[in-house]
C-alpha cells in the first residue's frame, strides 16, 4: 500500500430532504442510498465506500437531525449525533440560501459540541446564480468556524470532485478498511428493503409515508431467478386501502417500479410479490421497530 495513502470516516449531516443522499450515490456512483422528495427518507445509518488512488472514504450517511416527535424519531435523531464524535470529517449539507433558520440553528448547536472537522456543502448550485452563491458562504461563514464551504450540486455533479479533494485533506494517513470492490456494508435484504420504500413513497400520497415500513420475508434464487417476498406495514386500515389500490393497481406499480430497481440493485432477474399489513402506532413500539430493524445495538 502507498505510503500516503489516506483512509477515513466521513459523515453526512443536515436538515431532511437537503440532497444526502442524492450526494452519497453520486459520489459513489450507484444507487445504495434510497432518495425521495419526502423529508426523513433514511432511517438506518448506511456506510458506502469510494475508493480511489489517494485513499478510501467510508461515507456514513445518518438521518437527518431534527426535534423527535415520537420513539422512532428519537432513535434516528440519537443516531445521527451519535456519529458526529466518531468520525474523521462531518459534511454539513445545506440550501443554498442566506437565511439561516431554527433547524440550522439547531445543527450549529450541535455542531459546537464537536472536536471534528466539519466541511459545509452549500448543495442544489444548479438551482441559483453563480454571483449569489458568495453572499450564502458568506452568511455561514459567520455562524461557524468550518474547516472548508464547497458549494456544489448533488444532482448534476458540479464540484463534486473538488469536495472528494477537500475530504481527503482532513483525512488521516493509514490503509484502506474494505477491498476496492466493497461499495457498502448494507446486507442484500435491508437494500432490497430500502428499495421497495423508496417506490412506495415515491408512488402514494403525501399523508401516508412516514408510517410505513418494509419487511422482507424471504428472499431466494432459484434457477438464477431472485424470489421475493415482501410486506409493506402502515400504520391505519385507510392506508392499506390506499396502498393497494384500485383493483391492486397502486401495489402493482409499486412492485414493478421496485422490481426494476432490484434488478438493476441485484444484476439478475427478480420476482417481487408485495403483500400490504396493518400494525397500529408501529413507529412508538420498541418490539416492533426492533422487528423492523431499527435496532439501538446496530448504531
Amino acid at each position: 500500500m502507498e505510503e500516503n495513502f489516506k483512509s477515513g470516516f466521513v459523515t453526512l449531516i443536515g436538515r431532511p430532504n437537503v440532497g444526502k443522499s442524492t450526494l452519497m450515490n453520486h459520489l459513489i456512483g450507484q444507487k445504495i442510498a434510497i432518495t425521495s422528495n419526502k423529508p426523513q427518507t433514511t432511517r438506518n445509518r448506511i456506510q458506502t465506500v469510494l475508493t480511489t488512488e489517494e485513499g478510501q472514504i467510508v461515507f456514513v450517511d445518518t438521518p437527518g437531525i431534527h426535534k423527535a416527535k415520537n420513539k422512532l424519531g428519537a432513535y434516528m435523531v440519537n443516531v445521527a449525533e451519535k456519529t458526529l464524535n466518531e468520525v474523521d470529517v462531518i459534511l454539513w449539507l445545506v440550501e443554498p440560501s442566506t437565511f439561516i433558520g431554527a433547524g440550522e440553528q439547531h445543527i450549529i448547536q450541535r455542531l459546537q459540541k464537536v472536536r471534528t472537522p466539519v466541511i459545509l456543502v452549500i448543495n442544489k448550485i444548479d438551482m441559483v446564480k453563480r454571483e449569489v452563491i458568495l453572499t450564502f458562504i458568506d452568511a455561514y461563514r459567520k455562524v461557524y468556524d468550518f474547516a472548508a464551504i464547497v458549494p456544489a450540486s448533488a444532482r448534476s455533479g458540479d464540484n463534486t470532485d473538488e469536495l472528494v479533494k477537500v475530504i481527503f485533506q482532513y483525512l488521516p494517513y493509514g490503509p484502506q478498511f474494505y477491498d476496492e470492490d466493497t461499495v457498502t456494508d448494507q446486507p442484500e435484504r435491508q437494500i432490497v428493503a430500502e428499495l421497495i420504500r423508496e417506490k412506495a413513497l415515491y408512488c402514494l400520497q403525501e399523508e401516508i409515508p412516514h408510517g410505513i415500513a418494509v419487511a422482507i420475508d424471504s428472499m431466494k434464487m432459484q434457477k438464477k431467478v431472485m424470489h421475493i417476498d415482501a410486506t409493506i406495514i402502515c400504520e391505519r386500515d385507510s392506508h392499506k386501502g390506499i396502498i393497494i389500490g384500485k383493483q391492486g393497481s397502486m401495489l402493482k406499480k409499486i412492485g414493478s417500479t421496485a422490481r426494476y430497481e432490484i434488478e438493476r440493485f441485484l444484476d439478475c432477474r427478480v420476482n417481487l410479490k408485495l403483500w400490504v399489513k396493518v400494525q397500529k402506532n408501529w413507529r412508538d413500539s420498541d418490539f416492533l421497530m426492533k422487528n423492523f430493524g431499527y435496532r439501538e445495538e446496530k448504531i
